[in-house]
């Protein structure tokens, strides 16, 4: 398990990959000394990918099986989350991220067919690609926490691009599926003055609203996105057209 606290809207981001144990949410973290609660999600809600093979995760007793891609949004006020992988050789890969919660939602199973679909960008730019919308408005009512996976066709590189910047959200970018040998170079700063990093297979970066979040492939592949902050309208961003970039 790895966990990363942020003070970019007090977000957390978490990666858990059961062997041969069921793991607690709260596994090797201090969560008085982090959060200042009796446990992990008494103030937060979550939002959970599996990117690996087959598992379950148990929130308050009650138990969901994920496969790849599936999604668990789990709501504020839930005291004991457990995850555990089916098959040992073949564990499972949990992403989790977590944001502050002012209220409780119900904790819902997402599978890839629930996700509402976008498809937009196309072939002729590089940047055709479909972005499945889990954890989010059109889709369940949460407190605040946005996720989804964006896809990117074939012979396609570019995400987000156009990009943007979201002065009222931040998020946070995770990759997988990139084919072997091959990385993402993330884009990132602001529009004036903008750097990249190098990512690898299961990496996330964090974006403040400041930030602009791109990437370009040396071939296609997925990320999940994750926001947080003051609104969750998808369409509240300032557009950043590509010859003012930096």
């Amino acid at each position: 398990m790895q966990a990363t606290y942020s003070h970019v809207d007090r977000m957390v981001v978490l990666g858990i990959m059961p062997v041969n144990e069921v793991l607690p949410i709260d596994k090797g973290i201090d969560v008085w000394a982090n959060f200042g609660t009796k446990f992990f999600l008494e103030r937060r809600e979550a939002g959970v990918f599996n990117l690996g093979g087959p598992g379950f995760i148990e929130a308050d007793g009650e138990r969901y099986k994920l496969g790849f891609e599936d999604c668990l949004y789990i709501t504020m006020g839930t005291k004991e989350v457990l995850f555990g992988s089916d098959d040992p050789k073949n564990p499972a890969r949990f992403y989790l991220v977590s944001a502050p919660a002012h209220r409780a939602c119900k904790t819902t199973f997402l599978s890839f067919a629930d996700a509402n679909k976008r498809p937009c960008g196309d072939a002729k730019t590089c940047n055709k690609r479909v972005i499945n919308q889990f954890i989010h408005p059109d889709v369940l009512e949460t407190c605040q926490l946005s996720m989804g996976l964006t896809q990117l066709a074939e012979g396609s590189v570019w995400n987000t691009m156009p990009a943007h910047t979201h002065e009222r959200r931040m998020e946070v970018y995770t990759y997988f599926n990139i084919p072997e040998g091959n990385v993402v170079f993330h884009m990132m700063g602001q529009p004036q003055e903008t750097r990249h990093l190098v990512m690898q297979n299961y990496d996330a970066v964090i974006s403040p609203s400041w930030s602009i979040h791109s990437g370009a492939g040396t071939a296609a592949y997925t990320f999940i996105w994750a926001m947080g902050g003051e609104n969750q309208a998808f369409d509240d961003m300032d557009n950043i057209a590509v010859p003012d970039l930096r």
